[in-house]
């Protein structure tokens, strides 16, 4: 923070874009804050998606793995030792039309010269309270992240789109068998990501279907699912050892619309690295990547705004000093 209550920086979120922005930001001597948000429910903690990851065995410098809440406390240990600092709330509000920029952390306002928007996307789930007890326990939206898990297991996939069929064709690398789950009589997916899903031997499908609960979890794992049949209402039952939600994500943008440049489904849009349309806000991680979404590419876009807002406020100091 400058002498007169302006912050250099403010970080929003809490996942690997916002820490590795923050460790970037803080060794440049910024000090920056990042508002990582409160725990309100499972599904909406500060640390994002990997705080419903049990085990990330996919990111450099963790042979042996690593569990997703793990991983952030050291990522925040390490913003942490070069002078971030944090503060637990939700941005409410912002105002990115004047200078200095404004962002509510709760009620309270708080102004800096650049913003790096971290908040990342939220999976899209059934809403089931046993869904929400074995996340990370057998129920996932990450295939890549947790599909090697499952080897030589039986597994679902909920989807119809070109998404669920990704996930299931991938599965297919561990599982001894993916079941797609599908609550139409067809699917959603481009004809070419159907045609290598039905010819894949592992996958079979369950049309006209909804899961309407997940077992067990008084057992603290997936053994099963029960099932409707949206035709008939019949219920049934499914063995699995594990369940992948793939009905989509929505990026955490709520608060920045109209203010920020958005794309058709929400997402931050980017250009020059990570800049958005207004000068000195940048955007990282899943926010503004609907394509990638790994904890690895969402700390890389971390890094790369925190030196786009490094360079920015040099040259706004620049042509300030040439002004004088």
């Amino acid at each position: 923070m400058s002498s007169d209550g302006v912050e250099h920086v403010i970080i929003i979120g809490s996942g690997p874009a916002g820490w590795t922005a923050a460790i970037y930001t803080g060794r440049a001597n910024l000090r920056p804050l990042v508002l990582e948000g409160e725990f309100e429910s499972t599904v909406r903690q500060p640390g994002g998606q990997l705080m419903l990851t049990s085990d990330v065995e996919n990111f450099p410098g963790f042979p042996k793995g690593v569990t997703g809440p793990e991983m952030m406390a050291l990522f925040r240990e390490q913003a942490e030792r070069f002078g971030t600092r944090v503060e637990s709330a939700w941005v409410t509000k912002v105002d990115f039309r004047s200078r200095p920029l404004r962002v509510w952390a709760g009620e309270r306002e708080l102004r800096s010269r650049t913003v790096i928007i971290s908040t990342g996307s939220s999976a899209k789930w059934l809403g089931l309270k046993s869904e929400e007890a074995l996340f990370g326990r057998g129920v996932s939206a990450c295939a890549t992240c947790d599909g090697a898990f499952f080897k030589n297991k039986e597994v679902a996939v909920v989807g119809g789109g070109d998404s669920a069929m990704e996930e299931a064709l991938f599965l297919t690398r561990f599982a001894s068998k993916v079941t797609v789950i599908h609550r139409r009589d067809e699917l959603r997916a481009s004809k070419i990501m159907q045609k290598r899903a039905r010819e894949n031997k592992k996958i079979s499908f369950i049309w006209d279907t909804t899961v309407v609960d997940v077992m067990d979890p008084t057992k603290n794992r997936v053994t099963g699912l029960k099932l409707k049949n949206l035709r008939t209402d019949r219920v049934s039952d499914l063995r699995t050892d594990g369940l992948f939600m793939a009905i989509g994500h929505d990026p955490n943008t709520t608060i920045f619309r109209g203010h920020v440049d958005l794309d058709e489904k929400g997402y931050i849009r980017t250009h020059d690295g990570t800049r958005t349309n207004v000068p000195g806000v940048f955007a990282a991680g899943d926010v503004q990547d609907h394509v990638y979404k790994q904890a690895i590419t969402a700390a890389g876009s971390g890094c790369m705004a925190a030196i786009d807002a490094e360079r920015w406020l040099e040259s706004e100091e620049a042509r300030s000093l040439y002004r004088e």
